[in-house]
């Protein structure tokens, strides 16, 4: 992308984005020539999901920019006890794992792609002093309404929540930053980041924001809740469960997560794919399939198609999102095509990181250390085997009753006497008459 204007830069980085805050500190960047420098901040609790894919597929875009990114594990042990201190440190390595598996399946060069963890930094004396100046400036209502959307709410709020805002609002000048990425559910800690980070002395940043993908029962998708969304582990026999019973009423175009799935990920990295066939010298090749999900013989300029039998109306290849999702809520699109369809692109993109999985010892061990198996029944212990020690000669089974009248032996001897006795008359020759 080197040889691209500082306004096709500004374009690849802002495109398919739903809000852009602060947009015009990132053109007078590039219009330096200089490369911005942006984060996105991710707190390892649950598992994560295809959900990921999202921005995932956007951070391509800010590399493919030339933008510098940083990649930031952040204050889940704050976020109400979602993951236990002692889990984090693992989950930050699985999901260290797994991203760059992403990006290696993608094709995405990962040389400007950093991971930083929050504590090289947010134990530091200057970090803590500045927590303390936020602490004395902000009020309960803004730390509580910034941080409504994202940290989970409850009755008897912890301190732990309310400083979440603030210490994400930090991360932005210690990290020295241009811009931060996440989702729009991110909003308000954002506008509270501009808010605040000027009455300490720093500068603002701008904030870009990505549509929230609904889960596959509709409403957000959650980590916790398994219906609601795919792993990248998870087999293809699985994912195809999943969709088929995942909400997708026929002309429903609202929080239609399959839909949506196609917008977020699945047409852009089609896109993505098909700018490597043309020739694009920052993509490399990436692992597993690397065909944009378009049907052979489509129209040129199709960027994805449902297939379908000709009894059943043939293929129907799209250009646009726009026209896929006018066929839909037209009912020209049945579900269950769409479902097979966006099945078979997942399956596709999670095979690669699966066969990194399973290629990669080390990862699978973080994994068991990470999401501990809570369900699993502990090792029975192994009871003793009885060994048999046998009873002492004339004991036991083996043991010659004693006749009425007769004297019972003393000690245990006696037997091997008369044994002996017995044995030494056999060797005597038989009297002659």
């Amino acid at each position: 992308m080197a040889a691209a204007t500082a306004d096709e830069r500004y374009e690849l980085i802002t495109r398919r984005l739903q809000e852009v805050l602060g947009g015009d500190s990132i053109k007078a960047i590039l219009a330096e020539g200089r490369s911005p420098k942006a984060y996105w901040g991710t707190a390892p609790t649950g598992r994560p999901h295809i959900g990921y894919f999202v921005p995932l597929a956007k951070i391509a875009d800010f590399l493919r920019a030339d933008v510098e990114y940083r990649h930031l594990d952040v204050h889940a042990f704050l976020d109400n006890l979602k993951a236990p201190l002692e889990l984090v440190a693992h989950r930050t390595k699985y999901y260290k794992h797994l991203l760059l598996a992403v990006f290696t399946s993608l094709g995405i060069p990962t040389s400007k792609l950093h991971f930083v963890e929050g504590s090289s930094y947010q134990l530091t004396r200057e970090y803590n002093l500045d927590n303390y100046k936020l602490c004395a400036t902000v009020t309960e209502h803004d730390a509580k309404k910034a941080g409504a959307e994202v940290v989970k709410q409850v009755d008897s709020a912890l301190l732990s929540g309310l400083l979440y805002p603030g210490l994400q609002a930090l991360d932005e000048q210690y990290l020295d930053v241009d811009f931060q990425f996440g989702g729009v559910d991110q909003r308000k800690i954002f506008t509270f980041a501009e808010l605040y980070l000027p009455r300490l002395g720093y500068r603002k940043r701008a904030h870009l924001m990505n549509a929230m993908v609904p889960g596959l029962a509709g409403g957000k998708m959650s980590s916790s809740d398994p219906n609601s969304k795919i792993d990248f582990l998870d087999a293809p026999e699985v994912v195809r469960k999943k969709l088929k019973l995942a909400f997708c009423e026929e002309g429903n175009v609202e929080e239609n997560g399959v839909l949506s799935f196609v917008e977020a990920v699945l047409i852009p990295i089609s896109e993505l794919r098909a700018a490597r066939l043309t020739g694009d010298v920052l993509l490399e090749h990436g692992t597993g399939a690397q065909k944009p999900f378009v049907a052979a013989g489509a129209p040129e300029g199709t960027v994805f198609s449902i297939e379908r039998d000709e009894k059943f109306g043939g293929s129907t290849h799209y250009k646009s999102f726009e026209d896929m999702k006018l066929d839909f809520a037209a009912k020209a699109l049945h579900p269950k095509d769409l479902k097979t369809a966006v099945a078979n692109g997942i399956i596709d993109l999670l095979a690669p990181i699966r066969k990194a999985f399973e290629e990669n010892e080390e990862w699978q061990n973080i994994e068991k250390l990470a999401y501990p198996d809570l369900n699993a029944k502990p090792e029975k212990k192994k009871k003793k085997e009885k060994v048999y020690h046998p009873p002492p000669p004339g004991k036991g089974k083996n043991a010659k009753p004693v006749l009425d009248g007769a004297a019972a032996p003393v000690d245990g001897s006696a037997p091997e006497v008369a044994h002996a006795a017995a044995e030494a008359a056999k060797q005597q020759p038989e009297a002659t008459s």
